[in-house]
């Protein structure tokens, strides 16, 4: 019986020190971690928080705000009020802005796959001592301002710039191509900015690929088609996946771009909020639409993950 008392008394002491490791682990983890959950407390949650209060306060006489209640703000994105009766009449003018800023985003990332995946293929399939070298030139123009890169392109498709005098040197056109203050002209402006977001994940990707494999695929016949198909674009999927968000959600936000290259005469989502927070003054209606817009991007995020998650589900 006194073995028996003992052996249940060892038992419990192992128990009790084995929760009280647990419970000093778990104190370490969280000293650990409070550095990292402050900083995006500090540098994410509480700028948030203060856009969201801005958004339902009243927008102040010459800017900022007054502290009253209001969901004008959130009228204001879809309805125009009338200045004598205050009845509400549905205005689809930012609707129209954000279904640009989505149009030229996607177009952008689109454009951007189509060139970063030959080049991120071309870089991965060179010998291991070249790549480094490629890398660093796909990542030089980061080394620059992103404000003096586009001030480059806008000098490089301006009517006297070196496309224009290149197509009428070579008599291809008489008169110079309008192609600056355009959607066009916003659109290469995009992919020259955000192409190495696109380039690098891909890299990642193919960089593993074994092209033992492309050649077994090829020794059973299938085309160049097929084995892209069938082969590389599986391997390169998580490469995709994340360059097209680096690139859709930094160009859905895009503001010294289309400003510089677009002129101001066809405004994105981001010159529209600053708009708001510059010359219109209205703070809360600059902190709805900043709100709207990041509410856009996590239902779009959120859509994603859950047909990823089913599709991993029905291969699984």
């Amino acid at each position: 019986m006194a073995e028996i008392a003992d052996t249940g008394l060892s038992d419990n002491r192992l128990a009790d020190a084995k929760r009280l490791h647990e419970a000093r682990a778990t104190r370490t983890r969280r000293f650990l971690l409070s550095p990292a959950i402050l900083t995006i407390g500090i540098v994410g949650l509480f700028p948030l928080t203060i856009t969201m209060i801005y958004s339902v306060l009243s927008p102040g006489t010459y800017g900022g705000v007054t502290w009253e209640l209001s969901g004008e703000a959130y009228i204001q994105f879809l309805f125009e009020r009338d200045i004598f009766d205050d009845t509400l009449t549905f205005s689809g003018s930012y609707l129209q802005i954000y279904g640009r800023s989505i149009g030229l985003a996607f177009v952008t990332t689109i454009g951007a796959l189509l060139i970063g995946f030959p080049t991120a293929y071309f870089i991965a399939s060179k010998p291991r001592e070249q790549r480094n070298l490629w890398l660093f030139l796909i990542t030089l123009p980061f080394w620059t301002n992103l404000l003096i890169r586009t001030y480059a392109m806008l000098l490089i498709i301006r009517d006297e710039g070196i496309i224009n005098l290149s197509l009428m040197g070579i008599g291809i056109v008489e008169q110079p191509v309008s192609i600056l203050y355009t959607d066009t002209a916003v659109f290469m402006g995009l992919i020259y900015s955000y192409l190495p977001f696109m380039v690098l994940p891909l890299y990642a990707s193919l960089e593993k690929l074994d092209f033992r494999l492309v050649e077994a695929a090829y020794d059973l016949y299938a085309n160049r088609f097929q084995v892209l198909r069938r082969v590389i674009i599986p391997m390169a999927k998580p490469g995709i996946v994340a360059g097209c968000i680096l690139v859709f959600i930094p160009g859905l936000g895009a503001y010294i771009t289309p400003e510089l290259l677009g002129g101001g005469k066809h405004l994105m989502i981001g010159n529209l909020i600053a708009l708001q927070f510059g010359s219109s003054r209205n703070w809360p209606f600059g902190s709805a639409a900043a709100l709207i817009l990041m509410a856009v991007v996590m239902v779009a995020l959120l859509v994603y993950i859950r047909n990823a998650g089913k599709e991993g589900a029905r291969h699984g």
